[in-house]
């Protein structure tokens, strides 16, 4: 009886604790956190409504939707308003008074084409002028307190009598509320692509104000991209525990918005060579959001954030808060210097070194080393070429000496192919009883090709990102490593004046240079080495295998097949010596001359009538 009694008593007492625990403690913590999920969702959805973006009047022209005049070209955009010149060693531009947003910026060191007289690269253009791109900071007030924030709209005031942003002298902007807040805005930046904003807001009023800083980038239109696999290029950010995220344009039109909640990082928008990002202060706990939307046809990406504790200004007191941002060329150099000093979280990843970055990132190193010692980009892909085969040589060289022994054991296989011709299995045991016996891997052949495939795409990736293969010239007509060789056989080297690239389909494969044909003949020579297969099918494949690979690598990098050719030529060296030097005969003339002469017809040995 007594056990039944506290068995009763101890359930009671369980459930007692049980509801109690959860009408008093951790409901309440549900609760607080299910509004804490709902503000900052409403503040991000505020900032999204607040911060409004371009859009386009009833004739298809842009135009905001305050009504602001839209122009044609970018520089009636940047003569249209107020501002302030940005001149740095790396930089030009201007920051627009109205809404203190960066929206004019240009690189000085970078030019659209290798034409020295080419216009330099643009990357930040006005939002009311063509492709609008800029960067923006501001405050967004609690939901609810109604107090008068900053917006694109807003005319700031120059503190002081700085006229130009440079390295040495930053610019103050301010703003009267007229309601007791005073908002100002220091930008300053350095010698190359990080500004540093620091906002500041003086409350003359009676009451605390709680704001909430945010940090945005919107682009309108959608850039040319290159739009290959090995590289991202669109929205990005390496937000905390999300790590590494990224939305190419075409994903996130699909997606609308994406939001990482209670976050910390940077995001931004990535080109081929360019980017830009904002940054809070490392460690600082963020909103985060990708969005799209379509403004009367026009498509217009934003990448923003807005930091989870708002920045409390007491009556009669100043708050402060900082932030960074990014926008230029994606050297590694630089992104590096900025990851150590300023501490942002895995910056690089700006650049896509793609998926063998442990191959990738040591290749650029090794690149960038030979050219400092060269003087040539071209120069220092001959020498990785020669690099590489030093480091795999005792594979090649096991490789070729077994290919030797095959060369040395071939009239015994065909003795074993004649005797046993009509009975496979048969031959199939006794060849590879002799290759047992002659210790030899009929594989073995298969090693220098597999070998060089992830070094080729780690190079390719290199090429094809890599800022300072851009425009690195080589040596006669290659003046840019990192585009496709400007000859072409099919316009005999521009004697007759059409393109022949703009045929339907087969346009792609009708652009070969000069280059391509040399690493297509070292190609044929390199399998000249060898005799042709018995088959009759695989000698065909064999024998197109060079034309086929000369125009997949026409439309290439020109460094790339440099890289190829120069691989073969080295090839060929080191399998003539090895196969020599192991006993096998090489005869690369006569095989070559072989396939320059008439096959007999095979004589018709039915019976006649």
């Amino acid at each position: 009886m007594n056990d039944n009694r506290n068995i009763i008593l101890a359930i009671v007492l369980s459930m007692i604790v049980l509801f109690g625990w959860q009408y008093f403690v951790a409901g309440p913590q549900m609760e607080r956190a299910m509004q804490d999920a709902e503000l900052a969702q409403a503040e991000q959805d505020e900032l999204n409504s607040a911060l409004s973006t371009p859009e386009q009047s009833a004739d298809g022209a842009p135009a905001s939707a305050s009504g602001t005049q839209m122009f044609e070209d970018r520089p009636s955009a940047i003569a249209a308003s107020q501002r302030i010149e940005i001149d740095t060693e790396d930089l030009h531009g201007s920051i627009n008074l109205t809404g203190a947003r960066i929206d004019d910026l240009e690189l000085k060191n970078y030019r659209e084409t290798v034409d020295p007289d080419s216009p330099v690269i643009t990357l930040l253009s006005p939002a009311n002028g063509p492709n609008g791109y800029f960067i923006e900071q501001g405050w967004v007030p609690a939901s609810g307190s109604g107090v008068a924030v900053p917006d694109s709209e807003t005319e700031w005031s120059v503190a002081g009598d700085t006229a130009t942003l440079t390295e040495e002298t930053p610019v103050t902007l301010t703003w009267d509320n007229g309601n007791g807040l005073i908002f100002n805005r220091t930008i300053a930046v350095d010698e190359h692509y990080l500004f540093t904003i620091t906002q500041s807001v003086e409350n003359e009023g009676q009451g605390d104000v709680a704001l909430f800083p945010y940090s945005r980038i919107v682009r309108q239109g959608t850039p040319q991209v290159a739009n290959f696999f090995i590289q991202h290029e669109g929205l990005l950010g390496v937000l905390g525990d999300n790590n590494w995220v990224g939305r190419k344009y075409h994903d996130i039109q699909n997606d609308g918005t994406v939001d990482f909640d209670s976050t910390r990082g940077w995001l931004g928008i990535a080109d081929k060579y360019w980017g830009t990002t904002v940054m809070p202060p490392p460690e600082t706990g963020i909103n985060a959001r990708f969005s799209h939307a379509v403004r009367n046809g026009i498509n217009v990406y934003q990448t923003s954030f807005v930091e989870t504790q708002p920045a409390l200004v007491p009556a009669g007191g100043t708050v402060s808060q900082q932030s960074y941002a990014f926008a230029g060329a994606k050297e590694e150099s630089v992104l590096a210097l900025y990851e150590q000093e300023y501490g942002f979280d895995r910056l690089e990843l700006l650049i896509d070194w793609g998926w063998l970055h442990f191959l990738t990132r040591p290749m650029h190193w090794l690149l960038t080393f030979l050219y400092g010692i060269l003087g040539n980009f071209g120069l220092a892909i001959l020498a990785v070429t020669v690099i590489v085969k030093a480091i795999f040589f005792p594979l090649a060289n096991r490789s070729y000496a077994s290919m030797a022994a095959m060369r040395r054991v071939q009239p015994e296989m065909k003795a074993i192919q004649e005797r046993l011709k009509d009975d496979r299995p048969a031959q199939q045991q006794a060849m590879m009883e002799l290759y047992k016996k002659e210790k030899i891997n009929p594989l073995s052949g298969c090693w220098p090709i597999l070998i060089q495939i992830p070094v080729f795409f780690s190079l390719y990736t290199v090429i094809f990102i890599s800022l300072e293969m851009r425009h690195a010239p080589f040596f006669g007509w290659i003046r840019d490593l990192a585009a496709p060789d400007p000859t072409n056989i099919f316009t005999l080297f521009g004697l007759i004046p059409w393109d022949p690239t703009i045929i339907p389909i087969l346009g792609t494969f009708l652009h070969l240079g000069i280059w391509p044909v040399i690493m297509g003949i070292t190609m044929w020579v390199q399998m000249k080495l060898n005799p042709p297969p018995p088959d009759p099918t695989q000698a065909m494949i064999f024998s197109l295998m060079p034309i086929l690979f000369t125009f997949m690598l026409g439309s290439f990098p020109a460094g790339l097949v440099i890289y190829w050719a120069w691989n073969n030529f080295l090839s060929i060296c080191q399998q003539w010596v090895i196969m020599k030097r192991h006993g096998a005969e090489v005869n690369l003339f006569g095989n070559i001359a072989s396939s320059f002469k008439r096959k007999p017809k095979q004589a018709d040995s039915s019976p006649k009538a």
